[in-house]
């Protein structure tokens, strides 16, 4: 059996992987929506609606209890894993990602700052008025990622969806 049959052949994998694709593409669609133009980053990037990790552990974890039932202890351990990586989701990547919209913000304020500072002696040494320097962002400054966590709403409409592609999908 090739490679690519033997991963297509088990049941949890292909339910947590329908699961996570799932939740990406209605990720990128609800981006699509408001700005009318479609983000790839969201893709395959982590955080916003629906929450794709909640998706993919939640449906290992139906997959595994409908293959193995619902007293097998790997269930057990898959309930408890996706209990962290929701509870990971919605708290630790949640506050770094609300950390890096902080961090950025402070960043584009100081660089705006100094650059204000810099054209108004520059302005004052030719003996010129002052105008208004607006707000700045640079373009060449990489920034923190911001979306790397979910509220409550997106890991609960992740896992909703993660349940019902295991619901669904037909067991073997």
């Amino acid at each position: 059996m090739n490679p690519i049959q033997l991963l297509t052949s088990n049941y949890v994998i292909n339910v947590g992987f329908l699961a996570w694709l799932a939740a990406q593409v209605l990720k990128t669609l609800l981006a699509y929506i408001p700005n009318k133009k479609i983000i790839w980053e969201r893709m395959v990037g982590s955080g916003g609606m629906p929450s794709s990790h909640s998706a993919l552990v939640c449906a290992i974890s139906v997959g595994i209890a409908r293959t193995l039932g619902y007293d097998s202890p790997e269930f057990g351990l898959s309930l408890a894993l996706a209990g962290i990586v929701m509870y990971d989701a919605m708290g630790v990547r949640r506050a770094a990602g609300e950390q890096a919209k902080v961090l950025n913000r402070m960043v584009i304020d100081f660089k705006d700052m100094f650059q204000m500072i810099k054209e108004e002696f520059d302005a004052l040494a030719k003996g010129e008025q002052l105008g208004d320097v607006g707000e700045r962002i640079d373009g060449r400054r990489k920034a923190l990622k911001e979306f790397l966590g979910h509220t409550p709403l997106e890991v609960l409409c992740g896992a909703i969806l993660g349940i019902v592609i295991a619901m669904v999908v037909p067991v073997k």
